[in-house]
C-alpha cells in the first residue's frame, strides 16, 4: 500500500509545484511527506524520482500531454488533472513502471481529487500517450 501512498504524495507535490516555485511552506510539506512512517526508502526514492523528473522534463511532458489532445488546449487543462498527466506521463516515459498501472492508478487520482469528469478526460489522453509510445517502440 505504501506505494500507492507515494503515488499520492507525488501527484500533490507535482500539483503544488504548478502554482509556484518551492519556498519554505512547500520545503515543510513535503519533508512531512517523506516523514511518513508507511514509507519504505524505495517509496521516499520513486518520490524523488518522479518529482524531481516531471520537473527536469517538463516541457517534454508538456509536449507529449499537448499531442494527445483533442479540441482543448494545454492552458485550458484543470490543474489537477495536468498534475496527473504529468505524473503518468513520466512513469510512462522514463520508468519501468507498466503503462496501464500508471494510468489506472492517477485516473484513480483524478477521481478523488478533481472533477467528476476528470477521470474520462484524463484516462482519453493517456490512452493517446500510450498509442504513441507503443508506436514508436
Amino acid at each position: 500500500m505504501s506505494r500507492r501512498t507515494a503515488r499520492d504524495y507525488a501527484y500533490k507535490l507535482i500539483f503544488q509545484s504548478l502554482f509556484h516555485a518551492t519556498d519554505d511552506a512547500d520545503e515543510s510539506e513535503a519533508a512531512s511527506m517523506y516523514a511518513d512512517p508507511s514509507l519504505s526508502d524505495e517509496d521516499k526514492a520513486y518520490m524523488r524520482d518522479v518529482v524531481g523528473g516531471v520537473s527536469a522534463h517538463e516541457e517534454e511532458l508538456k509536449a507529449v500531454i499537448v499531442r494527445n489532445l483533442h479540441n482543448f488546449t494545454y492552458e485550458r487543462i484543470f490543474k489537477p488533472d495536468l498534475a496527473a498527466l504529468l505524473l503518468a506521463c513520466y512513469e510512462i516515459k522514463y520508468t519501468s513502471i507498466p503503462a496501464a498501472v500508471s494510468i489506472s492508478e492517477v485516473v484513480d487520482l483524478v477521481k478523488t481529487y478533481s472533477s467528476p469528469t476528470s477521470g474520462k478526460f484524463v484516462n482519453g489522453v493517456l490512452a493517446g500517450v500510450y498509442k504513441e509510445t507503443e508506436d514508436r517502440q
